[in-house]
C-alpha cells in the first residue's frame, strides 16, 4: 500500500492540474485571478517558514474542488509551497483512508510535515459552507420524487453561481484551511 508521502512524489502539481482540468477550468481560473490572500497573515508567515507540503485527492467535475483548489493554489503560491493532486477515481485507495460521512468526498487536503507524514486533513468544505448545503439539501425533494431531478441541477447550478461570484465564501474558505492547518504547523519544529 503506497504512503501518503508516495502518493504526494507521484502527484501533479496544483498548477498543472487545473490546466489539465475540463469541466470547470474557467470558473476555477475565475476564482483563482480573483482571489487574493490576506496581507499580514501569519498563516502565511507559518507556512514559509515550516514549508510542509500539500497532498489534493480531487476531480475536475466537483464543484467544490473548483472553488477550493483555487485558494489552496493562491495560499501555495504566497507561502512558496509545493502542493500536488492526485485524482480521487484513479486509485481509491487514498480516497478511503479519508472518507466524509462514510462517502468519497473531495477535495480532501493533507498537510504533510517534512517526513511526508499526515498532520492534518481539511476537506471537502468549509464548515459553515458545509452547513449550508446540508440546510439546503433538506429542502431538495426526495430522490424518488418526479420532480428531483430539475431540482437537484437547479441546487447545484446555484451553488456554482455562488461559488463562482461570492468572495466572501472564497474568504470562508481560505479561513477554514488556516483555522485547521495553523496547530498542526505550531506541532513542526
Amino acid at each position: 500500500m503506497k504512503t501518503e508521502k508516495e502518493y504526494f512524489e507521484s502527484g501533479i502539481a496544483l498548477s498543472d492540474y487545473m490546466e489539465r482540468m475540463e469541466k470547470h477550468k474557467d470558473n476555477s481560473f475565475g476564482i483563482y485571478e480573483k482571489f487574493e490572500v490576506p496581507q499580514d497573515d501569519e498563516f502565511i508567515t507559518m507556512l514559509k517558514d515550516k514549508k510542509p507540503n500539500v497532498l489534493i485527492i480531487t476531480e475536475d467535475w466537483c464543484g467544490d474542488a473548483m472553488m477550493n483548489n483555487a485558494i489552496l493554489r493562491r495560499i501555495a503560491e504566497a507561502a512558496d509551497l509545493d502542493v500536488k493532486a492526485v485524482y480521487r477515481d484513479e486509485d481509491t485507495d487514498l480516497i478511503d483512508r479519508y472518507l466524509t460521512n462514510g462517502g468519497r468526498s473531495i477535495p480532501i487536503y493533507l498537510l504533510l510535515d517534512t517526513n511526508g507524514e499526515v498532520i492534518a486533513k481539511w476537506g471537502p468544505r468549509a464548515a459553515s459552507i458545509q452547513e449550508d448545503v446540508l440546510e439546503r439539501r433538506k429542502q431538495l425533494p426526495a430522490k424518488d420524487d418526479a420532480n428531483y431531478e430539475e431540482a437537484h441541477k437547479k441546487f447545484i447550478d446555484n451553488l456554482m453561481t455562488e461559488y463562482t461570484t461570492t468572495p466572501e465564501l472564497w474568504l470562508t474558505v481560505y479561513e477554514d484551511i488556516r483555522k485547521t492547518f495553523m496547530p498542526a504547523l505550531q506541532e513542526i519544529s
